[in-house]
């Protein structure tokens, strides 16, 4: 993809929201990176993503467990990699054979595990706005898995289109 994807949310629920209709694209073994600084937004977007998979259990940071397996209409694999000091612990968490049982994986911190994940993933990136509660959501496709869906990235997410 030749640049990026850009959108703007104002509260919480509608990046939960925005994340749900993300969702509805999801395949098997597509793997999402999660970047943004502390509190934008990344356990929030995972939530509106994993309920729209199905998840009927609450969604919570795996900052301490590092991975989360939820099960749904696509099993959704929930990992955070903050607290990860070098790239060989994302490598022996197996991340990337996760994927292989057909799971979405979405992983906060994401920009930073991303040497060691396979180079085929969604970047979506999240800043703060202008107010508390809004957002811009920023997504940059790497590899052919997600790039074939741009159109219908920005076809799923038109209402959030930032200007």
């Amino acid at each position: 993809m030749t640049g990026s994807l850009r959108f703007h949310t104002k509260a919480a629920d509608d990046t939960r929201e925005l994340a749900g209709a993300l969702a509805s694209l999801a395949k098997p073994s597509d793997l999402l990176l999660l970047a943004g600084d502390l509190g934008s937004g990344k356990t929030t977007f995972a939530q509106g993503f994993g309920a729209a998979l199905g998840v009927g259990e609450p969604i919570v940071s795996p900052t301490f467990t590092l991975v989360r397996t939820y099960e749904g209409r696509l099993p959704f694999v929930h990992g955070d990699v903050y607290r990860l000091d070098h790239l060989q612990e994302v490598i022996d968490l197996g991340l990337p054979e996760l994927l292989d049982e057909g799971g979405v994986a979405l992983i906060e911190w994401g920009d930073v595990a991303a040497p060691g994940l396979p180079a085929d993933f969604l970047e979506v990136r999240l800043e703060f706005g202008e107010g508390d509660d809004e957002r811009v959501l920023s997504m940059r496709v790497v590899g052919p898995a997600w790039a074939a869906r741009q159109a219908a990235i920005a076809a799923a997410l038109g209402r959030w289109a930032a200007a």
